[in-house]
């Protein structure tokens, strides 16, 4: 929207060009929907905690947790709106990507919007039954999977493997099962691992910055040609979407930190996740991501190995799941899990920015 201005009044002063930059917009884009959430946060939470909109804290859960009922939650809708406004702001809203991550992105924010208020707002425990969750999750899913195959260019559909130079794998219709999985598994890792005080959010702060370096360089001619990885004419305006990424996830953090004055729920975990997911599917970084978001792979990992163990022998692997409330339970304060995983993140990030130059 701004960037159309910038080039209407370009024609009038040449210093408006300035905006052409993408690296400029993306910073812009961060401090904007920083902004944002710090101008809305405060009113959304007294809003949230005046219509008793709180989190109900189930009893089998850690002991110190039940100090938090009545928390408000549904505060993901901070972030989304954040990130939407501050994308529709900056970003160049002619580019297909732009449009196709943020649509995703409010997608699954509305079907985890739709959860939370039946467990919060209609009282409903179950919330959106776990099937017809993970059927609105794979309506959206396959259908911009399709969607994605159907305008790729060859590059786009090829799998990239990490650290390994000019090997890539024809994905062809397996693509769209890729996509798929990558798009619902994220999605649900993050609703997954958000289970205290600012875990989830800094992570996939850190995993959006990342994936905004990748979109730079796959969109650039030359440095994606310099670096060895594909070519995606336009995926480098996404660095925008996720330059808001970042800047939505520091703002709710501000409130998110310990103790936190609000919960993202589901409408933003299952849409920061799907959105994080759908990233890394256009910048051709899947693999990548795994590495970069693994506190998110191995908190899922420990649910299912925890699920099937006690289904199995009848006998838990862990004391309680997912991972990061098996060290709670172990005597971990709250805050030591959550500054570790974000320590173990920092690295993981780094390893994954890594496999830019070590092809």
């Amino acid at each position: 929207m701004l960037l159309e201005l910038a080039n209407y009044l370009a024609q009038f002063h040449s210093g408006f060009n300035v905006f052409q930059y993408l690296t400029l917009r993306a910073i812009l884009g961060v401090l904007t929907a920083l902004v944002i959430a710090f101008v809305i946060g405060p009113t959304m939470i007294r809003k949230l905690s005046y219509h008793q909109i709180g989190q109900a804290i189930r009893d089998d859960g850690p002991q110190s947790h039940l100090a938090k009922a009545g928390t408000p939650t549904m505060g993901g809708a901070l972030i989304i709106v954040a990130i939407a406004l501050s994308t529709l702001l900056w970003a160049d809203l002619s580019n297909r990507y732009v449009w196709t991550v943020l649509l995703v992105t409010i997608a699954f924010g509305a079907i985890g919007w739709v959860d939370d208020y039946r467990k919060v707002v209609e009282r409903n425990p179950k919330g959106l039954s776990a099937k017809a969750k993970y059927f609105w999750q794979s309506v959206v899913a396959l259908g911009v999977a399709i969607y994605l195959y159907k305008t790729a260019s060859p590059v786009e559909t090829q799998l990239i493997l990490p650290f390994v130079k000019s090997v890539t794998i024809e994905l062809g219709v397996g693509f769209v099962v890729l996509t798929y999985f990558v798009i619902v598994g994220t999605s649900n890792a993050v609703n997954l691992t958000d289970g205290l005080d600012g875990l989830a959010i800094l992570p996939t702060v850190m995993v959006a910055g990342a994936l905004a370096i990748y979109a730079y360089v796959t969109g650039h001619a030359n440095f994606s040609g310099y670096l060895g990885l594909p070519y995606v004419r336009g995926v480098g305006e996404v660095v925008v979407f996720c330059g808001a990424m970042v800047g939505a996830g520091l703002g709710f953090l501000w409130f998110n930190a310990y103790p936190a004055q609000v919960f993202m729920g589901d409408v933003g975990a299952l849409a920061l996740g799907a959105a994080l997911g759908l990233l890394a599917v256009l910048v051709r970084q899947e693999l990548v991501l795994f590495i970069m978001g693994g506190v998110f792979v191995v908190e899922t990992v420990s649910v299912i190995l925890q699920v099937t163990s006690f289904k199995l022998t009848g006998r838990r692997i862990f004391r309680m799941a997912p991972l990061h409330h098996h060290f709670e339970e172990k005597g971990w304060p709250e805050t030591r899990v959550v500054v570790r995983f974000w320590i173990i993140t920092v690295i993981l990030v780094l390893i994954g920015l890594a496999a830019l130059k070590i092809r």
